[in-house]
């Protein structure tokens, strides 16, 4: 729903005082008991209040997840790369995708956590949906598509576990067309945060964002690579607009339409073009640099930007880091923890990640952040490596 200014002043008094009367509600804005009247019953139509008594609807809480799932296959080669041959090495699988990750990790940091996503009508498509619900995600909203086969997403990393290459075969996300988000409604109605990523077509991705602002309900998009990133370039243009971008500084460029140094100036200059259009966070991730947050300004004033070094972190595997560092990010702003906090959060979960070669690291949760964050006395940080950069899920 989307409420004017009067309305929501309105709203905020009843939500303080249900029990008050329409001459108080007159009294404390100024107005007149009829245009109480007046803002009260348009309150009801639009959903904010459930009629007489000033009912409230109940609070909207958790995170919805919109977006990709595929099955991981990961390669790791044990010696010297050597191109355009075969190379010794260890392969294994277990379940993947942006969305369906970052699904996992906020369920890890106790987080209500409901995944729309889609998969195909079989077996792998079986154990990705058992083994996410397993974790504690809601996977009831996902579609069982019986045109496609299930995602797939093959990294190839080197001795040290860098990635090398990778191949999406997502093609099964396409069946997330606007006619299944406008299905699912009311599953998004009840978020109080929507997570989209770059996997969703150009259509869905604009439908989602229409359906969230109906709600007021603010929308976090992580482009996932370069050429995804672009997807959500022309509905930065046409509006509505996400609450936050979490690109890298390819995805970056991307979103604005032009290449962008890594320079902490033309980064902020970047973010404040994306404010521009009505973006509220712009979070930039740098790799072994760290981040860059930028907030937009109050009322016209100045964005508020912000640099945060990588953890040192010693690597076992990158692949899924950026999707811990997104998750423990959001679940931190779920939880009342301001941005720059919240970035602090995602990079302890980036750091764990990392060091673990688990996709979605088992024992992640908010105890293991905090104590990543302050390394208990007496104890050396971890010798620092480069963390990871590009897309790694």
């Amino acid at each position: 729903m989307s409420l004017t200014a009067r309305e929501q002043q309105v709203l905020d008094l009843i939500r303080e005082a249900p029990l008050s009367s329409p001459e108080d509600l007159a009294r404390r804005l100024g107005i007149s008991r009829a245009a109480v009247n007046v803002y009260v019953g348009h309150l009801t139509r639009k959903g904010a209040l459930l009629g007489r008594g000033y009912l409230l609807p109940p609070a909207r809480t958790g995170v919805v997840v919109v977006g990709g799932a595929n099955l991981d296959i990961k390669a790791r080669i044990m010696g010297e790369v050597i191109g355009a041959t075969s190379n010794p090495g260890r392969a294994s699988q277990a379940p993947g995708g942006v969305a369906r990750n970052v699904a996992e990790n906020l369920a890890r940091l106790g987080a209500d956590t409901r995944l729309i996503t889609a998969v195909g009508q079989d077996p792998a498509g079986d154990l990705l949906l058992e083994r996410t619900a397993a974790a504690g995600v809601d996977v009831g909203p996902a579609l069982l598509s019986p045109h496609c086969a299930t995602g797939t997403y093959t990294a190839v990393l080197d001795a040290a576990g860098e990635l090398v290459i990778a191949v999406a075969a997502m093609d099964v996300t396409d069946e997330l067309t606007p006619e299944v988000l406008r299905a699912r409604r009311g599953v998004l109605a009840g978020a109080g945060w929507i997570v989209a990523d770059g996997n969703l077509s150009a259509e869905a991705l604009a439908q989602l964002l229409t359906l969230a602002a109906g709600n007021s309900t603010p929308v976090v998009f992580e482009p996932v690579s370069v050429p995804k990133a672009a997807r959500l370039r022309p509905a930065l243009l046409a509006g509505p607009v996400p609450y936050a971008v979490t690109p890298n500084l390819g995805e970056l460029g991307a979103l604005v339409g032009r290449d962008v140094a890594d320079e902490d100036g033309a980064i902020a200059g970047a973010a404040a073009e994306l404010h521009a259009l009505g973006l509220t966070l712009v979070w930039v991730r740098r790799g072994r640099r760290g981040s860059l947050l930028s907030e937009a300004g109050v009322d016209g004033g100045a964005p508020g930007v912000q640099t945060f070094p990588a953890l040192p972190a010693r690597v076992v595997d990158v692949t899924g880091a950026g999707d811990a560092m997104l998750a423990a990010f959001l679940a931190a702003l779920a939880g009342g923890l301001g941005a720059a906090e919240a970035a602090r959060h995602g990079h302890a979960a980036a750091a764990l990640t990392i060091e673990s070669s688990h996709t979605v690291l088992p024992t992640l949760s908010p105890a293991a952040i905090r104590a990543r964050l302050v390394p208990p006395p007496g104890v050396p940080a971890p010798a620092p490596q480069t963390p990871p950069q590009g897309d790694l899920s």
